[in-house]
């Protein structure tokens, strides 16, 4: 069932990647850019696209289960930490990356699914920002051209934190010199704009981090220009709350980075004179003089709390967490500050199959998840909530445990026959409906809740002054989660490992914990007594996995000169399940 490309020459002449950039995005269905400029509503109907594209399925145009979408991308995220095991079935579509076999490689369907994908969504922001004259807009295009500018830049930051190379101890795997025996520490994804040409894309290298920091930092300060003082359309367009959000991420990443680079500075290839990294990943990355991360750690906990403050959203009640019809579905909820709502008439749940509900939700009977591939949260996860937390009623509780039983199910005689302990009940389709794909599928899935940035604000202050930093945990989970919630970490490693405890607790199967698993150089264990992940999965890695530095598929360096012989070094199958 696995698909790999056999013709790596077929595929370049018929789905360039990068220069896929350029192509025609789907949404915009034939429509020329002249025509976008000329049309006020062909205009607002490409800004609609953005978010709309997020759930589009089968854009491979090829039998591949996985291929729908974003959220697609956000369980793939999941799947590769040690957060979310997977129920063993043949219907497990996301086993590739769950158990990071070789089918992750720059080879395979699945690297050629997650980089169109991202693609064609830059494609679709570069299309909504050219069709926008911030001379001659009206006030509500002049809002649309922000969220455009913070839709755009949360799209590299998603690529930049996937494809940028971290060190990870795993046998002889090198992080930073790939098998041309080129340098690409530092170095994150090519960028293109609504100004570059097919021209300039068909050599076009990767940017060093710094050179995509400041490329986000303007967009995003772009987008705080165009958003103050007016008002997104809806919850599916990032607003000037959600700006600062993406503010506060960036600023977590770049203090990560170069606390990551004081510790693995840039190698030097075996060959003198080769592998220098030239284009954007040279000398250029090597240092980073303008900041410390003490700076950049206090700039992401200002841009947090300013999230906070002007979204004015406040934190999901326990009735919100765990209600059967409307828990996690929704965008009708205060916390939630960007998300995707999915219509009746999107053909992702028209699809019945290819969509967030029919995945994440086991209660879902017309879904994925409910014919085998259950998800589960990792035993030992959930063993460290505490039975206070109500957060821990969004899992089947084992029967042994003092909460089996006060979970609460949208068909409880269904839960009866077919679940089992650790099992999610998280994500409830739409309106608690577990019949009917129609109702059921048209979901919503949070892309930014305000309790991130709570989180965010917490750390950043603890890699400063770990009292603030627990201060400030201690005060969130007391007046939102669980009012006895007292954890008395002092060192700055403790605290930062308890806040990113709560965190994953907090965000499970929301797409996040990948990036701090990664950032922070934080191991997956999956192997010890009592695990529910399956054998083929049990992993137990010394720092971060080699998995999550994720490389492009072959066709990019063939359509762009500019990445040949600059992928990063193949991470699939790098490692060997622990037998217990």
């Amino acid at each position: 069932m696995k698909a790999k490309y056999k013709s790596l020459l077929a595929l370049a002449l018929t789905a360039p990647l990068l220069t896929g950039c350029l192509e025609e995005a789907i949404p915009t269905d034939g429509v020329i850019q002249s025509q976008l400029n000329a049309s006020e509503k062909a205009a607002d109907a490409i800004i609609m696209s953005m978010p709309a594209y997020m759930s589009t399925p089968n854009m491979l145009g090829a039998s591949a289960v996985y291929d729908w979408g974003y959220p697609s991308i956000m369980h793939i995220r999941d799947v590769m930490t040690a957060d979310m095991p997977i129920a063993s079935s043949s219907y497990n579509w996301f086993s590739s990356w769950s158990a990071a076999d070789e089918y992750i490689g720059d080879e395979y369907m699945t690297s050629q699914f997650v980089w169109t994908f991202y693609c064609k969504q830059v494609l679709a922001c570069n299309k909504a920002i050219a069709a926008i004259d911030p001379e001659t807009a009206t006030e509500s295009q002049i809002a649309s051209l922000g969220s455009a500018y913070a839709f755009r830049a949360a799209m590299y930051l998603d690529m930049s934190r996937m494809y940028e190379p971290l060190y990870a101890s795993v046998g002889e795997y090198n992080a930073f010199i790939n098998s041309d025996n080129n340098v690409v520490w530092g170095l994150t994804v090519p960028i293109v704009t609504e100004n570059t040409t097919e021209e300039e894309a068909r050599n076009n290298p990767r940017a060093s981090h710094d050179t995509m920091f400041d490329f986000i930092k303007s967009d995003l300060e772009k987008a705080e220009e165009y958003l103050t003082g007016r008002s997104s359309l809806n919850k599916g367009l990032p607003d000037l709350g959600v700006t600062y959000g993406l503010f506060a991420r960036l600023y977590l990443w770049d203090a990560g980075y170069q606390e990551e680079a004081e510790l693995h500075p840039r190698p030097v290839p075996e060959q003198p004179g080769e592998g220098e990294g030239e284009g954007e990943g040279g000398e250029e990355a090597a240092s980073r003089a303008a900041s410390t991360p003490a700076q950049q750690y206090a700039q992401a906990a200002e841009y947090a709390r300013k999230a906070i403050t002007v979204s004015g959203a406040t934190p999901m009640t326990e009735n919100e967490w765990l209600n059967a019809s409307t828990g996690f579905n929704t965008l009708e909820v205060s916390s939630w500050m960007w998300g995707i709502q999915q219509m009746k008439e999107d053909g992702s749940v028209q699809t019945g199959l290819l969509n967030w509900t029919s995945w994440l939700s086991n209660e879902a009977q017309f879904g994925y998840a409910s014919a085998g591939p259950f998800v589960q949260i990792n035993a030992a996860l959930y063993n460290s909530i505490s039975d206070r937390d109500f957060r821990k009623l969004a899992f089947v509780a084992p029967e042994s445990s003092s909460l089996s039983g006060k979970e609460s199910y949208c068909d409880a005689e269904f839960a009866a026959d077919f679940f089992e302990p650790y099992y999610s009940l998280k994500f409830r389709p739409n309106s608690g409906d577990t019949q009917n794909y129609q109702v059921g599928a048209a979901s919503a899935y949070p892309l930014m809740r305000v309790e991130e940035m709570y989180f965010i604000e917490a750390e950043a202050k603890a890699h400063v002054s770990p009292g603030e930093g627990m201060d400030l945990l201690n005060t969130f989970m007391k007046t939102y989660r669980y009012s006895t919630y007292k954890s008395y970490a002092s060192s700055m490693e403790d605290v930062v490992n308890e806040i990113i405890l709560q965190k994953r607790i907090e965000f499970f199967g929301e797409g996040l914990t990948f990036f701090d698993v990664k950032r922070l150089d934080m191991s997956v264990t999956r192997a010890y007594e009592g695990t529910n992940f399956a054998v083929n999965e049990m992993y137990n890695t010394n720092g971060r996995p080699a998995w999550m530095n994720f490389v492009f598929v072959q066709s990019e360096g063939l359509n762009n000169a500019g990445v040949d012989k600059f992928n990063n070094p193949n991470s699939a199958a790098l490692y060997t399940p622990v037998r217990l």
